[in-house]
């Protein structure tokens, strides 16, 4: 069983499918303390906002993900201009990136997408099921669903399996159709638990099995405070891949020749036609 998520940008379509090829959503409009970007966020500048999404699409995302979370921002006005600035630069299709306490700047921001985008994210925990899911229903937007309740993510594969078959029975409830929920299984960091990669591919691999959603992942977390983390995400990323993850979070500058190649490996690329493409243009 495998479930479409269609998604819509200004002008385009997209169908994410774990039986095509991996869709990538570009996540580098996401400011960390005292960046430029946080400064230009901060002052309301909206150019590296434009230049940041021009660039992730040129380099082969897909999608774009766009957080503005971060001190000094005001996020119900800057929210709604970085989707509006993102709109205006590519006609990709939007993940609106924000805290089920900030529902405010969400609903701002969906005021003014285009096309269908994508809310990130949804969990389990009380206040955000209640928070997100009526927002979901109203915009009718896909949503990404977390692997969690107030307990955190839990350490085991069992238990994120039943998380998102619980996500899946509340979407329905609010008459969300199950395949515009995209699992997420929440990437953890090797450096604090040697197992939690193996026990999020075993989740992966129940959730495409049993469930059929797509799957994305934050996937740099998983080599955080770790040496050589770029070896680290490229293998990772071909091993998830495999246990089916169809709309990884990265930067897609620096994972999209892996993602290509792993493509290549799950016979979704046609006489390597993609590949070759992306290899020459190089």
């Amino acid at each position: 069983m495998s479930l479409q998520t269609t998604v819509e940008g200004a002008d385009s379509s997209l169908t994410i499918d774990r039986t095509d090829q991996v869709r990538i959503i570009g996540e580098r409009i996401n400011p960390r303390p005292e960046s430029d970007l946080a400064e230009a966020l901060a002052n309301e500048d909206m150019e590296p906002v434009r230049e940041l999404a021009i660039e992730q699409v040129e380099n082969g995302a897909d999608l774009i993900d766009v957080n503005v979370d971060v001190d000094g921002v005001d996020k119900e006005t800057v929210l709604p201009m970085a989707v509006e600035a993102v709109a205006d630069a590519v006609d990709v299709p939007i993940v609106i990136d924000t805290n089920y306490d900030d529902a405010e700047a969400l609903e701002a921001a969906l005021q003014v997408a285009p096309g269908k985008p994508v809310i990130n994210s949804v969990s389990m925990e009380e206040a955000s099921r209640e928070a997100i899911f009526p927002l979901v229903a109203e915009y009718e937007t896909a949503v990404v669903g977390l692997t969690m309740d107030e307990s955190g993510p839990p350490d085991d594969a069992e238990t994120r399996v039943e998380l998102a078959e619980a996500l899946l029975e509340e979407a329905e409830s609010y008459d969300v159709p199950r395949e515009d929920v995209i699992i997420d299984p929440i990437a953890l960091p090797l450096s604090s638990n040697s197992d939690i990669g193996f026990e999020i591919l075993k989740a992966m691999e129940r959730i495409r099995d049993e469930l059929g959603n797509n799957i994305t992942l934050g996937l740099s977390n998983i080599s955080f405070e770790m040496p050589e983390r770029e070896k680290i995400n490229d293998l990772y990323l071909a091993m998830a891949i495999q246990s089916g993850l169809s709309v990884p979070i990265v930067n897609a500058g620096e994972t999209r020749e892996a993602i290509l190649l792993a493509d290549l490996m799950m016979g979704r690329d046609n006489f390597a036609k993609r590949f070759l493409g992306f290899y020459r243009s190089k």
